[in-house]
């Protein structure tokens, strides 16, 4: 198992940054509705590739739709012109879209500017699930593609120390809201090893996964996605799960009946 070496990754270039080569979803062109100086989040993981919340501190606020729009058509149309392939539009960035005010309406900018330059991508949006029950955050998610939401097991005490939500989080909420979507949503989840401030960090036991696996029955996502820590960390002390491990829980997964994408 490799060991994370607690020093955060770069930050995202603000509103549009890309595209990459995403391991699930292609050539993807990211939209980053925080600023590109900081990270404004409503977790701070001890896994965040963008570091930990005050490491990131930023006096800069959320990008306008103005912005975002007019450099998302930019990108698009230097894209389309060149022919170059895009698979993805994914909203992700320096912290969590959906609490961004402009959300709701940048989904919307996305799709309409999708379907005029690239009717073939899919718009995804990446998020921890912390809005996803306010009614504007709800339709919008609805109204993509790809509703990727965390869920890194349901154990509460976990949770806080993993993900430290900055935000109330009641877990029961959370599985309510996922299952709301009536399927159309991917659920996400982390397993990793290690600790940090000597607190095993470790989910792969049955009662983290079995937990879990029976709140994936009542959530009925179209999709999971399990993967594990891949660059370095702000939390030294985090490793990677082994293979054997990730393959093991994917089994089950399907075993459920839904397909499951593993990243190592």
């Amino acid at each position: 198992m490799l060991e994370a070496t607690g020093i955060p990754t770069s930050l995202n270039q603000s509103p549009v940054f890309g595209p990459v080569i995403s391991r699930r979803f292609g050539v993807s062109l990211g939209v980053n509705l925080m600023p590109e100086t900081g990270k404004i989040c409503t977790f701070d993981c001890l896994y965040c590739e963008n570091g930990f919340n005050d490491q990131r501190k930023t006096h800069d606020g959320y990008v306008t739709l103005e912005q975002v729009t007019s450099a998302l058509e930019k990108a698009l149309a230097a894209m389309a012109e060149k022919r170059e392939r895009l698979d993805d539009i994914c909203f992700a960035g320096n912290g969590e879209p959906t609490a961004s005010p402009v959300f709701p309406a940048a989904v919307d900018a996305a799709l309409s500017l999708r379907d005029r330059y690239t009717p073939e991508a899919r718009v995804t949006v990446l998020s921890n699930g912390t809005q996803a029950a306010r009614p504007a955050v709800h339709d919008a998610l609805l109204r993509v593609d790809r509703n990727v939401l965390k869920l890194d097991t349901v154990d509460a005490a976990y949770i806080a120390a993993l993900d430290r939500p900055r935000v109330p989080y009641d877990v029961e909420h959370q599985v309510e809201t996922f299952a709301s979507f009536n399927g159309h949503v991917i659920v996400q989840t982390i397993f990793l090893c290690g600790s940090y401030a000597g607190r095993s960090l470790g989910n792969m036991d049955e009662a983290h996964v079995g937990a879990w696996l029976s709140a994936l029955e009542r959530i009925k996502p179209e999709g999971v996605t399990i993967y594990t820590v891949d660059r370095d960390t702000p939390a030294p002390g985090l490793m990677k799960a082994p293979r054997e491990a990730l393959d093991a829980i994917a089994q089950r997964v399907r075993d459920l009946g839904l397909p499951c994408i593993v990243g190592y």
